[in-house]
């Protein structure tokens, strides 16, 4: 096995541990509404998170001229959510139910990006050229942008962050914690994107740059619809999800 098979192994084992350890700890209600939803949620999820991710990925490769098939975490996040909004919608199911998947891909990928970073130029992760000093040489004596690096610690400090709203048992977060994570996964990606040697497809933004652009919009918008139930004055329009 290569070394970004060791890290997925990696990142799903602490990814799962991470899940078991939160659920035990803080998110037993939480998990408790997957379960009412059935196996066609996990149906959802998996067949989602698949589609988006390949698709994304491969087609980020096509139109930067690459042969193969990839995939794509932005990708795979974004096909998760579509498929398991539509399986709500068609199940009349309301309400976050992604509290309990918000350590687990922060760990995944504050882990599973080291793999990234050392499979070098094969992986099609690395940045641009740059003459900054912590540059890194993935193989061809160019220092590039550890964008990999760049989205781990991001990611780590979001777990970080997660952790002690659990610890505090914030209401804010356990209601919106999802979106949070969405908002600032998009967000953070969406800037190291301007890093990445990718082919655009919207002016200079890249097709990474216009997923992540969708999913801070769904975020901020479900955001704005549970502040706004609470308040006791939904907006017009706008469902809780």
């Amino acid at each position: 096995m290569n070394v970004h098979t060791w890290f997925d192994i990696a990142a799903a084992l602490a990814a799962a541990a991470m899940t078991v350890g939160c659920f035990l700890w803080r998110l037993r209600d939480a998990a408790a509404r997957i379960d009412q939803a059935g196996f066609g949620y996990a149906a959802a999820l998996v067949v989602g998170a698949a589609l988006g991710g390949y698709a994304a990925g491969t087609a980020n490769l096509r139109l930067s001229g690459e042969p193969g098939v990839a995939r794509s975490i932005v990708g795979a996040l974004a096909g998760a959510i579509a498929a398991i909004e539509l399986f709500k919608r068609a199940r009349g199911i309301t309400g976050s139910t992604g509290i309990i998947f918000v350590p687990a891909f922060a760990t995944s990928v504050a882990i599973g990006r080291w793999g990234c970073f050392y499979s070098g130029l094969t992986d099609h992760t690395h940045g641009a050229p740059t003459a900054v000093p912590w540059g890194h040489d993935f193989g061809d004596h160019i220092p590039r942008h550890p964008v990999q690096l760049y989205e781990s610690a991001a990611m780590a400090a979001f777990l970080v962050y997660a952790l002690v709203m659990l610890a505090r048992r914030d209401a804010f977060f356990l209601r919106n914690g999802f979106y949070l994570m969405v908002l600032w996964y998009a967000t953070q990606r969406f800037c190291w994107e301007f890093l990445k040697p990718y082919a655009p497809v919207l002016g200079p933004l890249n097709i990474f740059h216009v997923i992540c652009l969708a999913l801070m919009g769904y975020a901020i918008l479900m955001l704005r619809s549970n502040v706004a139930s609470v308040r006791g004055c939904p907006c017009p329009g706008s469902r809780r999800s």
